[in-house]
């Protein structure tokens, strides 16, 4: 099973390891990519526009900005680390065997293609939404390298990401997307509605308890009774896993 995350826009600050080293980081088919977005992220934040083509919260520029131009001396820290935020709280890493986490999730970036939870970078600021001015729409750009890179080799893919993530690289089958919906009774009738910020802490609780339980589903339907399982309300729908909350 492999789980496929987005990035989270909030990160920690925290680093205290060397600086950046493409070279050590994981899948190195990227790195020619990685060189040319990092080149062309470093001219965007010279220009006067770059908060609007990076798309920066008028309350975010000046941090953002700042990360972006120190990409290659800030100190690093570990992908398991960098990413905060509602989804990552509920992956709630530490509560994890390292090693397996480390080999079931891959993390999506609009900077660096793919990552492993081992990598080690800086704190940036850079969505695959993005269109950089030299490379157009990141991920269109990123499209053939990580068609390229990552081979699940028949693993059971678990697509977790938003989006523009899943844009940049379409899973091969066997492959589940999970989407979480909210389930009301209105009038005596269940009426469901896609949720936002309880879809993330949904995806990271499950990932969380898929990985701490040792699961290694093969396909769709062992997928489906894992999470049951696991205590939740599942259905399968095609190539979605649907989590059911109740109100």
């Amino acid at each position: 099973m492999l789980i496929l995350l987005p990035p989270s826009e909030r990160k920690a600050t925290d680093g205290e390891g060397p600086p950046l080293d493409l070279t050590r980081l994981s899948f190195p088919e990227l790195n020619p990519t990685r060189e040319r977005v990092l080149g062309a992220l470093a001219e965007v934040c010279m220009r006067a526009d770059a908060p609007e083509v990076l798309c920066l919260p008028a309350g975010q520029i000046v941090e953002a900005l700042g990360r972006n131009r120190a990409l290659y001396e800030a100190p690093t820290l570990p992908v398991s680390r960098l990413y905060t935020g509602v989804l990552y709280d509920n992956l709630a890493l530490p509560g994890l065997e390292p090693d397996r986490a480390a080999d079931q999730i891959i993390v999506f970036s609009g900077l660096w293609g793919a990552l492993r939870l081992t990598d080690r970078i800086p704190p940036y600021r850079l969505a695959m939404g993005v269109t950089l001015p030299t490379e157009g729409r990141l991920a269109a750009t990123w499209r053939p390298a990580l068609k390229e890179a990552l081979r699940p080799d028949g693993r059971l893919v678990v697509d977790m990401r938003s989006g523009p993530y899943m844009a940049a690289w379409k899973a091969p089958q066997p492959a589940v997307t999970v989407r979480v919906f909210r389930e009301r009774m209105l009038g005596g009738v269940p009426k469901r509605t896609v949720v936002s910020h309880m879809a993330k802490a949904t995806r990271g609780k499950v990932a969380h308890d898929l990985i701490k339980a040792g699961a290694t589903p093969r396909t769709p339907e062992a997928l489906l009774k894992a999470v049951a399982d696991l205590g939740y309300t599942v259905e399968l729908n095609g190539a979605h896993l649907d989590v059911i909350l109740h109100a």
